[in-house]
């Protein structure tokens, strides 16, 4: 909607902008799917039943505005921490009605602050209210069928002469309100979060904060199956495979694109491959080192990521494929060679560098 000069009382209640604000999400959102992990516009709807058949997740888009995405979840992160911190204070009338600047917003989510950002804000609201979640749950024998939208309605009053914002309002559904208040519905979120690009990134980071924050040194394993029916993502399961562990082959250390988390992949009973997420402080096995390490030259990549039932690369094997076959991604080519091993149920090779060499030719040899 929007206004002339005229004062607006609503906006005397303004959320500042917090640069400490201690950021909580809802576990109830973090290990189902309930948002596109792409930024295209996607109209497929997302339903989830889990095996055991007691709870169910449908979600549904509308032509005009598309899905939610797992970025525009950034707004629901950053409206459940100013809610949950009302709660912390022992706030006795808990708003559902938020009222912002969408900088100070932008601001406090890691956002950039020009006018596209603006924009983007609009719509990442405008999909929030009109993306439609069915679903039954609820912890603790409070499951029933629900139907209701992120966000319940939003405003953002513009002055008529400049086009600028004056200030913004957005009401949170009543089902998430209710969460935010659930006890021990909340868990903490590294602010590191908001610093990671991609779309299955960010779902895998909170997927290994629900499950594996609280592990122990093990950490917790999941098959790939099982994640990829949790991902709601679009496309088949062999390419959702083969993208995770090229991403798993990047999750290990501080530069990882997980924040605080290593992943490893295993081979599950079934030969199908799953992914093991350990918090790193609590890690107990011993950490790859790149042989130019022991040369003073820290902070390059690790030959690559430790993956159990995976073998590692040797410096020797990584450096003649890159003199023989320069120009790719070897860690591209190895989460290749290793899909195909599983794919094709294939014995793990008795020379397993050996074997990485050749396939690394033939892959060389078909896409140069």
């Amino acid at each position: 909607m929007k206004s002339g000069a005229q004062h607006d009382p609503q906006f005397d209640l303004f959320i500042p902008y917090t640069a400490d604000l201690a950021f909580r999400d809802t576990q109830e959102t973090m290990e189902r799917p309930f948002f596109s992990l792409g930024k295209r516009k996607r109209l497929k709807p997302i339903e989830y039943t889990s095996p055991d058949g007691s709870v169910y997740v449908k979600v549904l888009a509308t032509p005009e505005f598309g899905m939610a995405t797992i970025w525009d979840a950034d707004i629901l992160i950053w409206a459940a921490s100013i809610l949950n911190a009302h709660r912390k204070a022992g706030s006795n009338d808990i708003p559902r009605t938020l009222h912002f600047q969408g900088y100070d917003l932008l601001r406090t989510i890691g956002r950039e602050t020009g006018g596209r950002e603006y924009h983007l804000l609009r719509d990442a609201l405008g999909r929030l209210q009109s993306t439609t979640i069915i679903t039954n749950i609820r912890p603790k024998g409070k499951k029933k069928d629900r139907q209701f939208s992120w966000i319940e309605s939003w405003s953002d009053v513009t002055n008529d002469t400049t086009g600028s914002s004056q200030g913004m309002t957005l009401t949170v559904s009543e089902w998430f309100y209710e969460g935010i208040l659930l006890e021990k519905n909340l868990l903490a979120l590294d602010p590191a979060y908001f610093s990671i690009v991609g779309g299955r990134e960010r779902w895998l980071y909170r997927v290994a904060r629900k499950h594996a924050g609280g592990a122990g040194e093990e950490g917790f394993a999941i098959s790939m199956r099982t994640l990829f029916e949790k991902s709601g993502a679009e496309g088949t399961y062999r390419r959702f495979k083969f993208e995770m562990l090229a991403l798993a082959a990047r999750c290990h250390g501080e530069d990882g694109p997980i924040p605080g988390y290593d992943i490893l992949v295993e081979t599950g009973s079934s030969g199908d491959p799953a992914l093991r997420m350990i918090r790193q402080e609590r890690r107990s096995l011993p950490r790859p080192t790149n042989a130019s390490d022991a040369d003073g030259q820290a902070g390059k990549r690790p030959a690559a990521a430790p993956q159990r039932g995976q073998p590692v690369l040797t410096e020797q094997t990584i450096q003649l494929v890159k003199r023989d076959f320069p120009g790719w991604d070897i860690y591209a080519i190895k989460s290749d060679f290793d899909l195909w091993i599983v794919d094709g149920n294939k014995v793990q090779p008795e020379d397993y560098q050996k074997a990485f060499y050749g396939f690394a030719r033939k892959w060389h040899a078909r896409n140069r």
